[in-house]
């Protein structure tokens, strides 16, 4: 199956919380002096490596790596705070902690906010900083027995170094599918001019199937709140936005449609928004998808670059070739002859950013076979299925020359958490760098392996030419990647 979050969510009254002492200075310290950038591009040759023991396999050289401090177990969401240079971590229980960073094993994750401060009941699946320093918290919680809803919380920074929080938006209450298709509202960022607050609201469904709660939403697939980027402006205030599609198409607030769970969003340099998402439980394409106001990126129609099959009125699950029993949506048998499958609306749908590799391109053929993409000469639209990718940061020229944008060329840097079953051979757990380059209406990108055997890699953030890498299962680190 792929990541997903078991939210449970509820409202709360704005109060004014204080964290724990005044923010400090910035604590970024480099484990040892900056290494020269290089200024003339570089052939980095390739290597497999594991320079820490139970840590990261490194694949180029030139990619130091050290162990900056074990992560609270479940750990979900990494980022920095624009005015302190600070990083933060966030785990779903709502715990927040300010990432010390020192030399050799001195690093460490101190609580500065707390459940208690969020006053709002649930589990944090999304969190972001605005160029001001507003600290934006997405908290899902069950509503009943049958329904969800989300609330974000603004947290602003005050004289005495705390933050007063107040609700930002709430979305909901809407129907659950109490499943571990419920993928809820997470995925968040804010514009770099700092007006708006773009939102991910995933889906309810796996692949567009009922699912009914079992009876308490009869014949219920999507809904107005489901699949959906909302875009809110920061000097909003207690914005609720109820599941009915007509009224959220009046308030201006949906800005595009057609995502199945774009779990992380990020903005690059040229302004561009981008966001990851993961496919189906059947060996359809993870995407890395271009945000544009108006457009429909395809789900539950299109996956990758392919019809869902089970939108035809023939479709025959058991001649499924991309069907493995791994997953529960297969195993359930969710993949169903479905006559009463919606019709697609009737407008052009966005593919997502074409991969012509080396990396990241194997798909599963229509016989049942193994196939690459890059192999073949062929794009991918975008990345492995199962790959689930995650955390994704982008790059200024502040590193090694061979990591840079360069010109009209994005760089950035994406993190899979890996796939939990299946047989493609591709699994992630890994770091890919991307090269996006701007063909007509759309991008295309190269992708190549830097480590893998990471433990469920689910965010990053780049800080000049380091990268600091969250991983999310027991166990896992924050691992910071220095390149030369």
């Amino acid at each position: 199956m792929k990541f997903a979050k078991f939210v449970l969510m509820g409202c709360a009254s704005a109060l004014v919380a204080c964290q724990s002492p005044p923010t400090p200075q910035p604590t970024v310290i480099p484990a040892t002096a900056p290494p020269t950038i290089a200024a003339t591009p570089t052939s980095r040759p390739k290597t497999e490596k594991q320079p820490v023991t139970g840590g990261p396999t490194i694949l180029r050289e030139g990619v130091l790596v050290r162990r900056i401090v074990r992560a609270p177990n479940g750990s979900i969401r990494l980022t920095r705070d624009p005015i302190s240079g600070d990083m933060f971590l966030l785990n779903p229980n709502q715990d927040i902690y300010r990432i010390i960073l020192a030399q050799g094993d001195q690093s460490a994750a101190n609580k500065v906010i707390s459940k208690t401060d969020l006053a709002t009941p649930g589990t944090a699946t999304g969190m972001a900083f605005g160029a001001d320093g507003a600290l934006y918290v997405v908290i899902n919680d069950k509503v009943g027995n049958d329904k969800t809803q989300a609330i974000v919380r603004k947290g602003v920074m005050n004289a005495g170094g705390g933050r007063n929080w107040n609700t930002f938006v709430t979305f909901g209450p809407y129907p659950a599918s109490n499943t571990q298709y419920d993928h809820q509202v997470n995925g968040i960022v804010v514009s770099p001019d700092n007006k708006f607050v773009y939102i991910n609201s995933g889906a309810r469904t796996d692949h567009g199937e009922v699912q009914d709660a079992k009876g308490a939403h009869p014949n219920t697939r999507e809904v107005a709140l489901t699949t959906k980027i909302f875009r809110i402006p920061t000097n909003s205030e207690n914005i609720i936005l109820g599941n009915d599609d007509e009224t959220l198409r009046k308030t201006g607030y949906v800005f595009a449609d057609g995502v199945r769970n774009a779990y992380d969003l990020e903005f690059a340099p040229n302004g561009d928004l981008f966001g990851v998402d993961n496919g189906p439980d059947a060996d359809f394409p993870d995407e890395l998808n271009w945000l544009r106001e108006g457009q429909h990126y395809g789900f539950p129609w299109r996956f990758g670059a392919q019809d869902n099959p089970q939108a035809s009125p023939s479709y025959e699950p058991s001649q499924d070739k991309r069907l493995n029993t791994d997953f529960l949506a297969v195993k359930e048998k969710m993949y169903a002859n479905d006559p009463n499958f919606p019709k697609a609306p009737l407008l052009k749908m966005t593919d997502p950013i074409a991969n012509i590799g080396p990396d990241a391109t194997q798909y599963r053929d229509d016989d049942g076979s193994q196939r690459d993409t890059a192999s073949e000469n062929k794009p991918h639209y975008t990345f492995t299925a199962h790959r689930s990718p995650l955390g994704l940061v982008f790059a200024d020229t502040t590193l090694p020359y061979d990591f840079r944008p360069d010109g009209a060329t994005l760089s950035a840097f994406i993190t899979s958490w890996g796939s939990a079953g299946g047989s493609l051979s591709d699994i992630g757990k890994d770091l890919l760098h991307l090269r996006l380059t701007k063909k007509g209406d759309q991008y295309e990108m190269q992708a190549n392996q830097i480590a893998k055997n990471f433990k469920r890699p689910i965010d990053a953030v780049l800080i000049r030419n380091q990268l600091y890498l969250l991983e999310h299962d027991p166990g896992g680190a924050i691992w910071e990647l220095t390149f030369e």
